[in-house]
């Protein structure tokens, strides 16, 4: 009899921890590891890793699969990152506690917020639960890919205890703060991981209207926060404008310090105020020096629109032409696109709104970057559709249409407008080295039509950990332990992120050296035909959830051990 399931040999560990790597075997029984070293036994699965990085399954704490979680056994694009547990339920939104006369509230919400098709949420939903715990038993009915937790969003929890008053954003008596707080506190004994809530102008519905929870009184906040915590259970996590950020970040302590539990914030640098994610991190070195447990989720390079034939953004948004075919089939729009007298009737339009612009003092197209494949997320300002259309002497708008029609109509380009304001990603450097920071904002599942962002954990290793070119790289062991124990640790799922004796056996075999991020896709696999941008890489050789290989060389083997996982974990 074997004396391992599965061993993964002569690999080079980067364990988690933030050590260097080591030559060592893994050796794994059932869903957990048991050996880290020289391993002699046998195994009914030996895969030779010859010097592959052998790293913890990447934690991702920041997504929105809380749809598609209950329709989808496979949480993609995700999983093809080397992600092997992923939190949702963040910035507020979800789909429980609900009611059944605010199922299209909620489906607006999701739309508006995270770029989810309505279409599609209406049809895959089964909407099985009305309660956040019957929302987790729906989740947990069916086996997935990989591991996943739930928070409760603030947006459902507002609609539900205050009905049109919670929609539109009036405050909440004493009471309706009471019952919100009973509400979580219920959740995350039933298994919730926390309470998430939003507080961004740029959170709308797809009506335009703003969140439900984007004034919400300290008091509430508070309130919810203290009720939470008298579980001994359960994290925060929150998303603002930091407008007044004295009194927002005053907020969030006050949050801390009635729950005693640990709460993060997004952040990213904004071109508005290009400095202030600066202060923040400073508010948050100071709050943790006090003993309040504090800390930022912060992206691994910029965010950026992704424009293109196929997708929900374009460059030419605002001209009469594009409005008339941007809701045809995309066969039929790429044909209309084709024809020349469109063509020339579309770039009269933004040559127009272009010089309109440039007589501002602003350039669109000097900050639009072509997404070649591999993609570059750090180009520099000769990359610039401006600039590569004056070097071929053509107008930039020419250039960006030509550009899009690349590929049969798959070409993209590439907006960064968070973590960008400098050119170049010093910013986020500095950010992910931060002590009181944690890798986030992936928003992986969301965001399908414009943002691909799930693949966030590659880009940690190709372009910090190998690829740089413009500034400072990051060292790998560092990088790794940041996706793995640091973000498992934020939410409290410390049973995972380590490679050691005793840890869950998520597992990565990794191609280092020929690891390599391809362009975005627009894949029509969402239910009713929605779309959605994916983007897989090459270099994971194996991925490993509780011990059984779900990805073998990118490809699913048909393995589903993912389970919610209920709450935190020792």
């Amino acid at each position: 009899m074997a004396t391992f399931d599965v061993v993964i040999r002569g690999g080079s560990v980067v364990d988690g921890t933030g050590a260097p790597p080591r030559t060592a075997d893994v050796g794994i029984v059932g869903d957990r590891i048991t050996e880290v070293g020289a391993i002699d036994g046998d195994a009914a699965q030996t895969i030779e890793a010859d010097g592959a990085l052998v790293t913890p399954g990447f934690v991702d704490i920041h997504t929105h699969y809380d749809g598609q979680a209950t329709w989808d056994d496979q949480l993609l694009p995700s999983a093809w990152h080397g992600v092997t547990t992923v939190v949702f339920g963040n910035c507020g939104v979800g789909f429980a506690p609900v009611r059944p006369e605010d199922h299209q509230r909620l489906i607006e919400l999701m739309e508006g917020v995270e770029d989810i098709p309505g279409a599609a949420l209406h049809e895959g939903l089964t909407w099985n639960w009305q309660s956040f715990p019957e929302y987790l038993d729906a989740l947990d009915a069916s086996p997935h890919d990989i591991d996943f937790a739930a928070q409760v969003p603030h947006g459902a929890l507002r609609l539900f205890v205050m009905g049109e008053r919670g929609a539109n954003r009036e405050p909440a008596t004493v009471e309706e703060i009471a019952r919100m707080g009973e509400l979580v506190r219920e959740a995350v004994e039933a298994g919730a991981l926390g309470f998430t809530t939003s507080r961004t102008l740029n959170h709308r519905t797809s009506k335009g209207e703003p969140t439900p929870t984007l004034t919400a009184a300290e008091g509430e906040l508070v309130g919810i926060a203290e009720a939470m915590g008298a579980t001994g259970k359960g994290v925060l996590e929150v998303v603002t404008d930091f407008i007044d950020l004295q009194q927002e970040f005053s907020t969030f302590r006050h949050m801390v310090e009635a729950s005693g539990r640990p709460l993060s914030v997004s952040l990213a640098q904004a071109r508005q105020r290009p400095d202030q994610w600066r202060e923040v991190l400073d508010l948050l070195a100071e709050a943790n020096a006090e003993g309040l447990e504090m800390r930022a989720q912060v992206g691994a390079r910029a965010v950026g629109i992704i424009s293109g034939v196929q997708g929900s953004a374009s460059p030419f948004n605002f001209t009469t032409a594009w409005k008339e075919i941007k809701d045809l089939p995309y066969l039929e729009r790429l044909r209309t696109m084709r024809d020349p007298s469109f063509r020339a009737r579309l770039l009269a339009e933004e040559d127009e709104i272009q010089e309109k612009i440039l007589a501002s003092g602003h350039d669109r197209y000097a900050s639009t970057y072509p997404l070649g494949d591999p993609p570059n997320y750090e180009p520099g300002p000769e990359d610039s559709v401006a600039a590569l259309a004056a070097a071929r002497g053509v107008k930039a708008t020419e250039l960006a249409y030509d550009l899009l029609l690349e590929d049969d109509g798959r070409g993209f380009l590439y907006v960064p407008f968070l973590n960008y304001a400098d050119g170049h990603l010093d910013p986020v450097r500095e950010m992910l080295r931060h002590p009181n920071t944690v890798p986030g904002l992936s928003d992986g599942g969301a965001h399908v039509g414009m943002i691909c962002d799930a693949s966030f954990p590659t880009t940690l290793l190709t372009h910090w950990g190998r690829d740089r070119d413009r500034g400072e790289r990051l060292e790998v062991k560092d990088l790794v332990a940041s996706q793995t124990r640091a973000t498992a640790a934020a939410v409290g799922l410390l049973d995972r992120g380590l490679l050691a004796p005793g840890m869950k056996a998520d597992v990565n075999v990794i191609d280092f050296d020929n690891l390599t991020l391809r362009r975005p896709t627009m894949a029509f696999d969402l239910p009713a035909g929605g779309k959605r941008l994916l983007q897989r890489a090459e270099g994971y050789l194996h991925t490993f959830v509780s011990g059984a290989e779900v990805y073998a060389g990118g490809e699913h083997t048909g393995a589903l051990p993912g389970r919610l996982v209920r709450g935190a974990r020792s």
